[in-house]
């Protein structure tokens, strides 16, 4: 595909930038570790020699209720301008463009990180936090929209190109604005007006600060995903007074971080919300930038080019490539290791107070220490397993100088990702391969498929070292009755070697029974075009259809356990159930196996005997880890365990791929 819209430059009040592509704002926690701002400066400059267009840092407090509780994400003094001054120095002498998020959490902000009572329009507690705020007073709602103007102020001295006041998420300004988070009946709260009070006049406070000229850019929430919160009409509204107050584009976020709708987890589809910029730019006349679940360049290319937005903001496709616009603009789309939204890395890892990284790319955080380095001696280098552990260790070898070889028992690369991949909503793990085969290809690296690695072949053909990513073997628990012969593994299932009935159940509940049940509840419902279509040529009349789709599986999961998908990242588990539930699966936890028999499986809860029917039994209870080879090695060559042959981990991609590239420097 041509891309040639993305490329237009385009003005953002006194700006004009190169490219409409943006690197959205995210909080990645490097702050949190030694010479944290250097790192912070390293990897937005890295973001900048990929050639985006305008970088959005993650938010900076502008009081320290509202922050983090971190050093260097803050604006709210002026010693911080001169550790700012780092990032900006960096960008720009990457030739580069960098805006400074604007930032209060309000009900958000813990209290364990900052020593401070959250603060809100209302003392409402947010179920993700398990602080109560206090109501702000009308003096202190004052003093913080002028923190929001002095944070502007710095980020000017400190060099930023812009700022972005972050308005969206659910966050402080947010709050003000929503009928479910403000419930004030001063001039602050009450009719629509009085609640878009807080954030117009925080635009206008900060437009007066820094002058007509220094480009002011508003991250505007589009959808709350909130029952009861602000309608389309209100928030339409709004965009226009935020024109008018004198924002230079509006940035059209998604959700709030409470809602209970998926946003841009990998089951959201690709481009699903670019409607409501959409929406917005039909009322205002300044750019409107579109974002959420936007990972490829010819995606953006054909947004742009159907004016659903002027921009296009992608932030975690820049973790996954820091060159994914320069490799697009010159055509190399198959280069590009895409973002495949799960979450594991970096969502996941803020939420646990971790460092955010990335499961496709580990390189993230790691960027000064971890740039890839020639081996001084190129060695012939055995990699004996194709899953992402073997995947990544052999490409990062190879980018070093190695020789490098690898064997993989399968017919086909990617190990376990082949089991993800089939799973409905998990499509993206498609990229992954894609992107491994392209880099593998590119860099000489020999594939042998089919291929059973023998120790003793492995060093007559003279090897210098070998790494083992030989993965798993699927658990068989000891439950009488699991050698009869409906009782199947749940590789045999993904692998279609076994024939699955209409009564399922699966013996385990974590990840990959959860991703079993989801495949299965899919894989025999008649789709909805399908039914159209039936419906539409009169095959069929709607009652027949009704009665087709309704043929579902009946699946139950039992977990001796107490929590049933264990394992699954905690920003996406709670979505990956609910559609479990919402499809019909059983979830039976605390339960002791009795027995397995032809008619089902009987087990003991809550001390009494039950049975489920099941002319199918999947047993999905873990794995051990498949190191023979390695043991066959050791101490008579070089040898290197990792991924699940090192720990039996259910679908650990993130775990493999950062152990592949640790390997591939480490030889």
């Amino acid at each position: 595909m041509e891309l040639s819209k993305v490329w237009e430059p385009i003005q953002i009040g006194s700006m004009t930038l190169p490219n409409r592509i943006m690197m959205g704002s995210m909080h990645v926690g490097f702050e949190k570790l030694q010479n944290g701002v250097a790192r912070l400066a390293t990897f937005y400059a890295e973001r900048a020699n990929g050639e985006a267009g305008l970088i959005v840092t993650g938010g900076a407090a502008v009081h320290p209720e509202g922050g983090m509780g971190n050093e260097y994400c803050n604006v709210y003094q002026d010693e911080d301008i001169e550790k700012l001054r780092l990032i900006t120095k960096e960008v720009h002498q990457a030739n580069g463009k960098i805006a400074l998020q604007l930032f209060h959490a309000g009900r958000y902000a813990y209290k364990e990180a900052t020593g401070l009572d959250p603060v809100a329009p209302s003392p409402l507690q947010a179920p993700i936090n398990r602080w109560k705020p206090r109501e702000l007073r009308a003096e202190e709602i004052e003093a913080t929209i002028q923190c929001f103007a002095d944070g502007a102020v710095r980020a000017k001295k400190a060099g930023f190109d812009a700022v972005e006041i972050m308005g969206s998420e659910g966050y402080l300004i947010n709050q003000f604005l929503s009928p479910v988070t403000n419930k004030r009946e001063d001039e602050w709260g009450g009719d629509f007006l009085r609640r878009a009070r807080f954030g117009i006049e925080v635009a206008k406070r900060v437009r007066q600060a820094v002058g007509l000229d220094y480009p002011i850019i508003y991250r505007m929430s589009g959808l709350d995903l909130m029952p009861d919160s602000t309608t389309m009409e209100e928030t339409l509204q709004f965009a226009k007074m935020l024109e008018e107050a004198g924002v230079d584009a509006l940035n059209v976020g998604i959700g709030w971080h409470e809602s209970q709708v998926p946003t841009i987890g990998m089951m959201v589809p690709r481009g699903a919300y670019v409607w409501v910029a959409q929406q917005v730019k039909q009322i205002v006349n300044i750019p409107v930038i579109a974002s959420n679940r936007i990972n490829d360049m010819r995606q953006a290319e054909t947004i742009l080019y159907e004016e659903y937005s002027d921009m296009v903001s992608m932030a975690r496709p820049f973790l996954a490539d820091p060159y994914i616009v320069q490799k697009s603009k010159e055509g190399r789309f198959n280069e590009v290791n895409t973002c495949i939204a799960c979450n594991q890395a970096c969502l996941d890892h803020i939420f646990d107070g971790k460092v955010a990284s990335c499961l496709v790319n580990p390189l993230v955080g790691r960027e000064a220490e971890w740039r890839l380095v020639p081996a001084e001696n190129g060695k012939k280098v055995a990699v004996i397993g194709a899953g992402p552990a073997g995947l990544e260790a052999a490409r990062v070898l190879a980018e070093r100088g190695h020789q490098v070889v690898i064997m993989e028992a399968k017919k086909q690369i990617g190990g376990q990702l082949n089991y993800a991949r089939q799973v409905p909503g998990k499509e993206e793990f498609n990229e992954t391969l894609r992107y491994y085969q392209t880099e593998l290809a590119r860099l000489g690296v020999e594939i042998r498929l089919g291929t059973l690695a023998e120790a003793e072949a492995l060093i007559e053909e003279g090897f210098a070292e070998v790494v083992v990513a030989t993965g798993v073997i699927p658990r068989r628990p000891e439950i009488p009755g699991v050698e009869l012969g409906h009782v199947k593994g749940y590789d045999a299932v993904f692998e279609k070697r076994a024939k699955v009935g209409r009564q399922v159940v699966i013996v385990g509940a974590g990840g990959i029974a959860c991703d079993l049940s989801h495949l299965l509840m899919h894989d025999e419902t008649i789709s909805p075009k399908a039914a159209e279509y039936l419906q539409e040529y009169r095959i069929l009349d709607g009652r027949a259809v009704q009665q087709l789709q309704q043929r579902k599986r009946k699946i139950s999961m039992l977990r001796r356990g107490k929590h049933v998908g264990s394992g699954l990242g905690k920003t996406t588990r709670w979505a990956v159930l609910a559609n479990l539930k919402r499809r019909g699966v059983e979830m039976l936890t605390q339960i002791e196996y009795s027995r397995i028999a032809e008619e089902g499986v009987y087990f003991i809860q809550n001390g009494e005997e039950r049975m489920i029917p099941a002319d199918t039994v999947i047993v999905a209870a873990g794995a051990t880890p498949n190191n023979s080879l390695y043991h066959a090695l050791l101490n008579r060559l070089p040898v290197h365990l990792i991924g699940g042959a090192k720990e039996a981990g259910e679908l650990d991609a993130k775990r493999a791929i950062l152990e592949g590239a640790t390997v591939g420097r480490a030889i």
